[in-house]
C-alpha cells in the first residue's frame, strides 16, 4: 500500500471536494467532511509508525515512478528517521485545526476547511520528497493556501501580512531554484537528492550552494534578522493559520537545513557554522528580550517561537549527536506547544475580540478549566521539566557545553527569558482580579475546546515524561547525517 502518497494526495483531494459546497446552508456538511478527511489523513500514518523500522538510516515506504521523463525528475517519495515524525505531526495538527475553527468560522466554510486540508497535503508531500523538483513544487505550493488563509480570513491588515509573507518565503526560493539547477547540471541530469548527498563539490560552489539553500530556509525558520515577517503575519492571520504556521510551517525550513544544506556542502556548513550559532545565539537571547516588552499575545507567542527556533539551528549547527537530535526533538515539541498556545489566545479572543494583554486580567477566575490547560502550556514554553518543551532545549544545552562551555552559557538564558515572558504574560492575563465586564462574562471552555487542549496536553505530557519512542526513529539517521557532515567532499 502506497501509504505516503494516501498522507500526501488524500488530504488535497477531501480539501478539491469541498470547493464545489459554497452555499451556506451547506456549512455543516462541509465541516463533518473536512473533519473525516483530516482524521483519516491521520489514520492513514499510523502504518508508517508501524511499519517504520529503527536502527537504520535507509529510506523507508519508498515510491519511485516517473514525473517528467525528459528532465527525469521522478515522482519519488520516502521517509527516514529526519523526516518521520513530521508527517504524524501535520496530520495531528491539520485535524485539531479543523475542529478548532468548527464554530468560530462562519464565511466560505469550505474554503477555509479546504485551504488547511490542501495545505496539510502539501507540508506531507515536502516532508516527504526524494526528487529535488519535486520539493520544490511542493515547497512552494505551501505559500498559495497559506496566502489565502491569512489573506481572506485575516485581520484589518490581513493583505499587508499575506503579502510580506509571499515575497519573503518566494525571494528566499528563488535562490534555491537556482541551486536546484545546479545541481541537477552537476550530478549529470538527475534530480535524485540522495544522489546529491554523494556529489563532489568544489569548495567556491559549496558557498554559493550554501547560501543558496540558506536563504531559503532561513527565511522559513526564520532566523534573524529575516524574522520580521513573522510577528505581523501571526497577528493578522486567523488562529488556525497561526497554529498551523508556527507548529508546522516554520518547520520545513528547519528541516531544509536537514535534507539539503548539512549533507550537500558539510565543507561550507562547517567553515559558516559560527555564522549560524551567532544568528542562533541572537535569535535565543536577543529576541527573548523583545517578547519581554510586547503587549500583544500574539506578538509575544510569535517572538517566542523565533527564540524557540533558533535552538534547532543552533543545535543543528554544533555537529554532534546530541546537538542534531535535540534540535529535532525541539522541533516536534514546538509544534505541539505553539499550537496549545495560540489557540489559547483563539480562545480568549473569541470571547473578548482583543489580543492585547490589557484587556485581560483574572481570567482563570472566569475560566478555571480553560486556566488549568494553560498552565500546562505556559509551563511546556517556559522549558519546564516534564513537559515537551523541556527535552529538546535541554539536549541542545547540553551539546552546546560539550561543543562549547560558553556557547552553552549563552544558549542557558533562554530558560531564564522563556520563563521571564511566558510567566509575565500569564501572570497578567490570568491572575489576579478579574479586571473588567468583559472577562467577568466570559464562559469556560465547551466540550469541543476541551477536547483539543486535552489532545495537545495529552502530547505535550507524553512527549515529556517519555520522549524514547521519538528520538529512537531519529538515531540512525543522525548518525548517517553526522558521518555525511565529517567526510569532506573538496
Amino acid at each position: 500500500m502506497a501509504w505516503l502518497s494516501l498522507a500526501i494526495w488524500l488530504p488535497i483531494a477531501f480539501g478539491c471536494f469541498l470547493l464545489f459546497f459554497k452555499r451556506e446552508e451547506q456549512a455543516g456538511f462541509v465541516r463533518w467532511v473536512a473533519l473525516l478527511g483530516a482524521l483519516l489523513g491521520l489514520l492513514v500514518t499510523v502504518p508508517l509508525y508501524q511499519g517504520f523500522q529503527t536502527g537504520t538510516a535507509q529510506m523507508q515506504f519508498v515510491e519511485n515512478l516517473p514525473w517528467i521523463a525528459h528532465f527525469h525528475m521522478n515522482y519519488h517519495l520516502g521517509l527516514d528517521g529526519l523526516s518521520f515524525w513530521f508527517v504524524p505531526l501535520t496530520a495531528f495538527i491539520t485535524l485539531i485545526v479543523v475542529i478548532a475553527g468548527w464554530e468560530v468560522i462562519r464565511e466560505r466554510v469550505n474554503q477555509y476547511m479546504a485551504a488547511f486540508l490542501i495545505l496539510s497535503g502539501l507540508m506531507i508531500g515536502v516532508f516527504s520528497a526524494l526528487d529535488g523538483m519535486l520539493f520544490y513544487v511542493f515547497f512552494e505550493a505551501t505559500l498559495i493556501p497559506m496566502y489565502l488563509i491569512i489573506g481572506v480570513w485575516g485581520g484589518p491588515r490581513k493583505i499587508y501580512a499575506a503579502f510580506k509573507f509571499f515575497l519573503y518565503t518566494l525571494l528566499g526560493s528563488l535562490l534555491m531554484l537556482i541551486t536546484v539547477i545546479y545541481l541537477y547540471s552537476r550530478s549529470g541530469g538527475s534530480f535524485d537528492i540522495l544522489t546529491w548527498h554523494e556529489l563532489a563539490i568544489p569548495a567556491t560552489a559549496q558557498t554559493l550552494l550554501f547560501f543558496g539553500f540558506f536563504a531559503a530556509f532561513a527565511v522559513k525558520v526564520p532566523m534573524w534578522p529575516i524574522h520580521t515577517w513573522l510577528p505581523d503575519v501571526h497577528v493578522e492571520a486567523p488562529t488556525g493559520g497561526s497554529v498551523i504556521l508556527a507548529a508546522i510551517m516554520l518547520k520545513l525550513g528547519a528541516y531544509g537545513f536537514l535534507r539539503f544544506l548539512l549533507p550537500i556542502v558539510p565543507d561550507a556548513a562547517h567553515e559558516w557554522a559560527p555564522f549560524i550559532i551567532t544568528l542562533s545565539l541572537v535569535a535565543v537571547i536577543y529576541i527573548g528580550f523583545v517578547a519581554i516588552v510586547q503587549k500583544d499575545m500574539k506578538k509575544l507567542v510569535a517572538y517566542s517561537s523565533v527564540a524557540h527556533m533558533g535552538f534547532v539551528t543552533l543545535g543543528f549547527f554544533i555537529f554532534n549527536d546530541l546537538g542534531v537530535a535535540g534540535g529535532i526533538v525541539q522541533m516536534i515539541a514546538h509544534g505541539f506547544v505553539s499550537a496549545a498556545m495560540f489557540l489559547c489566545i483563539g480562545v480568549l479572543y473569541d470571547r473578548v475580540h482583543s489580543r492585547e494583554i490589557a484587556d485581560y486580567g483574572g481570567v482563570i477566575n472566569a475560566m478555571p478549566k480553560f486556566g488549568a490547560f494553560a498552565l500546562l502550556f505556559f509551563m511546556a514554553n517556559c522549558g519546564l521539566p516534564g513537559t515537551a518543551g523541556f527535552v529538546g532545549e535541554w539536549m541542545v544545552i547540553l551539546a552546546s557545553v560539550k561543543y562549547n562551555f560558553w556557547i552553552g552559557f549563552c544558549a542557558a538564558w533562554a530558560v531564564i527569558l522563556g520563563a521571564a515572558y511566558s510567566l509575565w504574560m500569564f501572570k497578567r492575563v490570568y491572575f489576579g482580579d478579574i479586571a473588567n465586564e468583559h472577562v467577568k462574562a466570559m464562559p469556560d471552555i465547551n466540550k469541543r475546546e476541551i477536547f483539543i487542549l486535552t489532545l495537545l496536553a495529552i502530547a505535550v505530557l507524553f512527549m515529556g515524561i517519555y520522549p524514547k519512542p521519538f528520538t529512537d526513529v531519529m538515531d540512525a539517521s543522525v548518525a548517517h547525517l553526522l558521518q555525511q557532515l565529517a567526510t569532506s567532499k573538496l
